[in-house]
């Protein structure tokens, strides 16, 4: 959806109801969920967790409380490292205690929290609840008022100026010697850049390779680079690639969402180590001494004050007196609460300035900071301003999420896949947040600021054929380490071919990449009473005897991914399938991940030839270019080819691969 502005009052108008519908439809949803569903129900959709026991794990770095929730039976969830969650006696609200998972296993799950939690945490029979929070859309509000400052970003967000290059001298000593052509184009022409430039980047084409020689290039210009993504993930492969080099990395964000590879960048636990840091934990050790101290104390809780300031409560123990019906006793026991906390409240104070004296003495040294869009808009980097900007997988996030890093940037690079899977959005009202400002960049301005990377290096030749056909205009090329790999290069004991039947025999063989297994009115498709979502347990069941042939073979279920367009699909298959190492998820949650050996279980089998939301041909695209040696789809032919670019698809595995018609 290409929208124009004609001033800034329309854009920030235009993005502010967007993000209101966003909002209250997230909200609104989690609410809702957790109010007309019983527990039991919201923990069969892997929401909630039922029956559980929190135990204390002491303080994680950051200084989080970690409370462990474990009970004797495994649960399967959707609840994730990183996810905000409630924690309830049974009916959760929204002022139960929120903390962030911290961990999770197959029958626990730590969860962090930024404050003590209450008393009945540690109990048992608590139920965990996923939740949603207000703080990124407050931060995309706030950068959205900000941006009508940033005169030069805005005219060009705006259309109103065209971005400007600036003409290079001399030849660039490429850091990463091993770039090819089109990824040394593109950093040649991003450093020409004077405000923005897009680095177009296919599936394995290394666009964050490339995004890293860029940044690497600023930094020894002595420029300041901040990189963004709108995922943590996202933002830790920056940090794992960038950490390879000399430079320093800090990574800011809660510690908890930071993968453990990447932990010792971050900037909590570089502000520890700091020497400077031995005085902080110092004085910490006497404020905990001190409030032991307290508890020989009567806290001046409302019911004894009795109106009493605490100017009052010192004066009156001092000459020995009572008041108000509190007796001269309590009243001392009050004086000396209170005397205590004065010193607590002064130590604070000390440690907080010493921290924040250490923080920005870390950030300063720093060659490059990395975070999230969101918390780019955060109080450690208000006020911050960069050179650079580089924003990572920029066609997973919304425009308005984008805005929070751009505003502190002179110059934006942003990388991403326009062809792939937009960014989720929630609400219906919403839908033109799909619309990524990658794309409104590319709409006004055209190839002028762009560069595509074309040489792969994760599919087969065959694999990669029909994407490179139909959404890469032919620009891409296999490099030659790849173009030709098969499974076979897995060690596998093919004798074993020969003991199949002959449909499974072809579906594993090497030579056939791709295969097409044509279901055509075998297993029609199913839909759960009170679920938007469809089902094919057919399908599934062939989905399991395809990977039980594949392990005969000798593949490593670590080396498979399953993926479906939907969730139900997602739930039977991980009940069919209950093996630890292999991967299973729906097409949002494969984007920018691959595997040796891919199988799609395409789902929609029926009379009418209706495939829903699988007409989104950039999710179609996800599913074909996850695979590296060997791509198997499960479909019906008939209700696909209803569809003429699964009818192309279908025809060119006819050409390219292998069609299989069940027996």
């Amino acid at each position: 959806m290409n929208i124009s502005f004609s001033n800034y009052k329309q854009y920030k108008e235009y993005f502010r109801q967007l993000i209101d519908f966003e909002r209250e439809e997230q909200i609104r949803v989690y609410k809702e969920e957790i109010k007309k569903l019983s527990g039991r129900l919201r923990e069969k959709l892997g929401r909630a967790i039922l029956n559980l026991k929190g135990k204390d794990q002491g303080k994680a770095l950051g200084g989080y409380y970690l409370v462990k929730f474990t009970r004797k039976t495994p649960f399967e969830t959707q609840i994730n490292p990183g996810d905000i969650v409630l924690i309830s006696k049974g009916q959760p609200e929204t002022f139960n205690p929120q903390g962030i998972v911290y961990e999770k296993r197959l029958s626990s799950i730590t969860v962090a929290f930024s404050e003590k939690p209450p008393r009945f945490v540690y109990g048992k029979n608590l139920r965990i609840d996923l939740y949603a929070n207000d703080v990124t859309f407050q931060r995309m509000e706030e950068a959205l008022d900000k941006l009508k400052d940033c005169h030069q970003i805005l005219e060009i967000i705006l259309g109103k100026r065209k971005p400007e290059f600036l003409s290079f001298q001399g030849k660039i000593d490429f850091v990463n010697k091993e770039l090819n052509s089109s990824q040394k184009e593109a950093v040649e022409k991003a450093l020409k850049a004077k405000d923005i430039f897009l680095i177009h980047g296919p599936p394995g084409t290394g666009k964050t390779t490339t995004l890293v020689e860029i940044i690497l290039q600023e930094i020894k210009r002595g420029k300041r680079v901040l990189c963004c993504a709108d995922s943590n993930i996202a933002v830790d492969n920056l940090v794992e690639a960038l950490t390879k080099y000399n430079v320093k990395v800090v990574r800011i964000g809660n510690p908890v969402r930071i993968i453990p590879s990447v932990l010792k960048c971050s900037l909590d636990y570089v502000v520890r180590n700091s020497e400077s840091y031995k005085k902080v934990e110092r004085i910490w050790k006497e404020i905990e001494r001190l409030r032991n101290q307290q508890e020989n104390f009567l806290k001046p809780l409302p019911q004894y004050r009795r109106g009493l300031s605490d100017e009052e409560i010192i004066k009156l123990a001092r000459f020995k007196k009572g008041a108000r019906g509190v007796s001269a006793k309590l009243m001392k026991k009050m004086a000396d609460w209170l005397l205590v906390q004065f010193k607590i409240n002064d130590l604070f104070q000390e440690a907080k300035k010493i921290e924040e004296e250490i923080i920005t003495r870390v950030l300063k040294d720093a060659d490059v900071l990395c975070t999230t869009n969101s918390t780019a808009g955060s109080e450690i980097l208000e006020n911050k301003e960069f050179d650079l900007v580089c924003i990572d997988e920029a066609t997973q996030a919304t425009e308005p999420s984008c805005i929070i890093p751009i505003i502190k940037g002179k110059k934006i690079v942003m990388a991403g896949d326009h062809k792939q899977l937009p960014p989720t959005v929630v609400s219906g009202k919403a839908k033109a947040l799909e619309f990524t400002l990658f794309e409104r960049f590319l709409k006004l301005y055209g190839k002028e600021i762009k560069a595509l990377l074309k040489l792969q290096y994760r599919m087969h030749e065959k694999i990669m054929g029909f994407s490179n056909k139909y959404f890469y205009n032919k620009a891409l090329i296999s490099h030659h380490s790849v173009a030709h790999h098969t499974i076979a290069d897995l060690n596998l004991k093919l004798n074993r071919l020969f003991q199949m039947e002959p449909q499974f025999r072809e579906i594993c063989k090497p030579e056939n990449v791709c295969v097409f297994i044509d279901t055509k009115g075998k297993y029609p498709e199913k839909r759960k009473k009170d679920s938007s979502s469809w089902q094919n347990p057919g399908e599934a069941k062939l989905v399991k005897e395809i990977l039980n042939a594949l392990v005969q073979i000798g593949v490593n279920t670590k080396d498979i991914g399953i993926i479906t367009p939907y969730d139900d699909q997602c739930d039977i298959l991980k009940r069919y399938l209950e093996i630890k190492d292999l991967e299973i998820k729906t097409v949002d949650g494969f984007q920018g991940r691959e595997k040796e050996i891919i199988i799609v279980s395409f789902v929609r089998s029926n009379k009418k030839g209706e495939i829903g939301f699988l007409e989104d041909l950039r999710r179609l695209n996800v599913c074909l270019t996850r695979a590296r040696k060997k791509l198997i789809i499960v479909g019906d032919s008939f209700t696909l080819s209803k569809n003429k670019f699964y009818k192309l698809l279908i025809e060119y595995f006819k050409e390219n691969g292998k069609i299989i018609k069940l027996n």
